[in-house]
């Protein structure tokens, strides 16, 4: 038997702005906060490149940890060597970004121009192969050349943009999650208007 879309799709839709209405506070909050850490890391963006060093590093080398503990446990598993190379990869990466966080900073931003460049590229031509509608296909194709123009003065601009670029993309991309959730959460009514009997 077969369903209807546009019957499920508004059974989803109903059940998304029940979660949000009974959730709305802590969506609203949520929202607030994100938004206030994406300013403080667009006005201070170094320190927010700075910090997000180290919190990739923490993450790089629990990752390692926890995969190298599993990996000796499994020792007669298919694949031993592969497991335990990749969970020392990623604890002498942790220990890296950890240890040295300013060269991390600029690892970092290399990483990311490569991927601003390689996703910008990717972005333009599936919008040139990829015309459904002009305005869609507008759209993507100016992201993909933002992403490939964002690549380049990055780029351009190393040494110096390592120090601010990585934070102010994480502040930027902070801000404007906060905002969405502060939206959705004022979207929904506070409470369920009583229907008449």
């Amino acid at each position: 038997m077969a369903t209807n879309p546009s019957l499920d799709a508004t059974i989803v839709r109903a059940a998304v702005g029940e979660a949000v209405r009974r959730h709305r506070g802590l969506f609203l909050f949520e929202g607030i906060l994100l938004s206030t850490l994406g300013v403080i890391a667009v006005l201070v963006p170094a320190i927010a490149s700075f910090a997000a060093t180290i919190f990739f590093g923490w993450i790089l080398l629990l990752s390692g940890v926890v995969g190298l503990f599993t990996t000796l446990r499994g020792r007669q598993l298919p694949g031993f060597w592969w497991s335990l190379l990749s969970a020392i990869t990623g604890i002498v990466a942790g220990v890296l970004l950890l240890g040295w966080p300013l060269q991390g900073v600029f690892s970092l931003t290399s990483v990311l121009i490569a991927f601003l460049l390689v996703e910008g590229t990717v972005t333009i031509f599936y919008a040139l192969e990829h015309r459904t509608g002009r305005i869609r296909w507008g759209v993507m194709l100016a992201s993909g050349i933002v992403d490939v123009v964002l690549g380049i003065i990055l780029f351009a601009g190393l040494p110096g943009t390592a120090a601010w670029a990585l934070g102010l993309l994480i502040g930027i991309n902070l801000f404007f999650g906060g905002w969405a959730l502060i939206l959705m959460a004022l979207s929904v009514p506070s409470k369920v208007a009583s229907k008449p009997v």
